[in-house]
């Protein structure tokens, strides 16, 4: 048989392991827990420096679109502007000959 003295001395020591790792599970419990809040402002950080990528990406594309729209508008200006200038040039070629055939028409009548 287990004499009180021996039982109290075994019950003493499974206490003093038990608080020992209910001290290691409390540890634990607070390093996840620091774990946790690092990994959500990490988590945060990279959402927040993606947004200003994002956003930084988003008006790159933006310029670069205007820029392309701008250069079109002025080919497109200069393309008409060539066609005016040769449309005017024709004109001015075939008006005398344009105007002596209203007249003869005009004078005979």
């Amino acid at each position: 048989m287990i004499s009180v003295t021996t039982e109290r001395s075994l019950l003493q020591k499974i206490r003093e392991k038990e608080l020992e790792i209910n001290v290691q599970v409390d540890e634990a419990r607070r390093e996840a827990e620091e774990i946790l809040i690092r990994a959500r402002k990490d988590a945060d950080e990279i959402l927040k420096k993606a947004e200003i990528e994002g956003k930084a990406a988003a008006q790159d594309l933006t310029r670069r679109e205007m820029e392309t729209i701008r250069k079109e508008i002025e080919a497109a200006r200069s393309a008409g502007d060539v066609e005016i200038r040769t449309l005017k040039e024709k004109g001015e070629r075939t008006l005398p000959k344009a105007t002596e055939e209203i007249t003869k028409v005009v004078v005979v009548e």
